[in-house]
């Protein structure tokens, strides 16, 4: 199994808080796991890809996360690149279990953009997608400075 990089993990931690914060959900039915940060990468990802292409990436970081955390098997990925599964009840999950889920698919999605791209495209694409954030928020890890 591969695991999601913690410094990927960290990053996706720091963009999904940060766009809770900068565009809380209004929504009172949701998903079990719904990634907004997704849907705001949809649009630079797609110009980049295209849609198939966009959708072939999340369907990828899906597989990795669900080898991950198995309760990630109940989602699909939609031809337009969304997820989709069961409404989840409130006794079914916790926000503790959405949260790790949302972060170990965005780390994997990521993970795989650092593996196409590179590391200083990716981190240009956020920086474009969250303008507010500092480059260091951006920040994956302990790069080499020269």
């Amino acid at each position: 199994m591969r695991r999601s990089n913690l410094q990927l993990r960290n990053l996706a931690q720091r963009l999904i808080t940060h766009d809770a914060v900068e565009h809380p959900l209004t929504q009172t039915k949701m998903p079990r796991l719904s990634l907004p940060v997704c849907e705001r990468l949809r649009p630079e990802l797609a110009s980049l890809m295209g849609y198939g292409g966009f959708r072939a990436l999340v369907t990828r970081a899906l597989a990795l996360a669900k080898a991950e955390l198995p309760s990630l098997g109940v989602f699909t990925v939609n031809s337009d690149g969304s997820l989709e599964g069961p409404e989840a009840s409130p006794s079914e999950l916790t926000s503790g279990d959405i949260f790790e889920g949302q972060v170990v698919l965005l780390a994997h999605l990521l993970g795989l953009l650092v593996t196409f791209i590179g590391e200083d495209l990716t981190l240009r694409l956020l920086g474009d997608v969250w303008p507010k954030l500092t480059p260091l928020e951006l920040e994956i890890g302990n790069r080499d400075k020269k």
